[in-house]
């Protein structure tokens, strides 16, 4: 009677677990099916699933009705700076955190983690206010800047934890050699969390480049668009062109995807590394 209950249990967790990615995965996939149909396709009813003859025409409208090389451009420099930015002020913020008797630490760990849950529409009006005035509108490391700092909060809370995992032994032995605190953060603490760092950027990578609001409020001029903003100009006032934005969505999402699929295992093992203790 266990067994087979314990059986009926499987049956309907796998159920659950086939049903809660089908639910996940099938927007994705009829995208890509969408971003090669022709407009015949798309405007079949019954709705096609598959498309009855492959086409490129939708890629190439897509790169052909706005500037998406730009736009994807403007996105990877702004990412990567933001990125760039996170990581180093995380890596120095958390390594002070851990290794220095710094008063208030809880309650300024508490701070950081309320200013992430701040919703980012509630910042919009005094960011924008304060970039006029600094001359930040409409360039790339305004926006940048904001992002990181945003992300910043996550940054610190995951590699906090990372830090606390490492034995106080290393840094303890290289003060007997004659190292300095600099020195036993570049050449000691730093290349032992490369698997982390490596995980945390990847997930403020991908929330720099899925920032939305910010990059339409803060960036409006053509030059400095990210993709996620030039998505929404394939509308026109009459129709959604659904193949083409199918496209360029996947266009968009395209880096992402390979990052992730090509790293996954670098990225579970460098928050799986948050977890190690002395």
């Amino acid at each position: 009677m266990d067994q087979k209950l314990t059986g009926r249990k499987r049956v309907l967790y796998l159920l659950f677990v086939a049903v809660f990615l089908f639910v996940m995965v099938s927007p994705m996939l009829y995208m890509i099916s969408a971003s090669f149909m022709p407009e015949s396709d798309l405007n079949h009813i019954p709705p096609r699933i598959l498309p009855s003859a492959g086409t490129i025409k939708n890629y190439v409208a897509a790169f052909v009705q706005q500037p998406l090389l730009r736009y994807v451009f403007n996105s990877f420099v702004i990412t990567i700076i933001a990125v760039v930015i996170c990581i180093t002020a995380g890596c120095m913020a958390s390594y002070a955190l851990t290794r220095t008797n710094i008063r208030f630490k809880t309650v300024f760990l508490l701070f950081v983690l309320t200013i992430s849950l701040l919703p980012t529409i509630t910042l919009i009006n005094p960011i924008f206010k304060m970039y006029s005035k600094l001359g930040l509108l409409n360039t790339h490391i305004g926006l940048a800047l904001i992002v990181s700092v945003l992300d910043l909060p996550m940054t610190i809370w995951f590699l906090t934890a990372v830090f606390k995992g490492i034995p106080v032994s290393f840094e303890e032995s290289a003060k007997l050699d004659g190292a300095n605190m600099f020195q036993m953060f570049f050449y000691i603490i730093l290349p032992l969390l490369k698997a982390s760092i490596f995980s945390i950027s990847i997930l403020v990578f991908i929330g720099a480049w899925n920032r939305f609001l910010l990059s339409q409020v803060l960036n409006q001029y053509e030059q400095y668009r990210t993709v996620v903003v030039g998505l929404t100009l394939y509308q026109t006032t009459h129709t959604i062109p659904f193949g083409v934005v199918a496209a360029a969505g996947m266009i968009t999402v395209l880096p992402l995807m390979a990052m992730v699929l090509v790293f996954q295992k670098n990225i579970l093992g460098g928050i799986m590394e948050g977890g190690v203790k002395e």
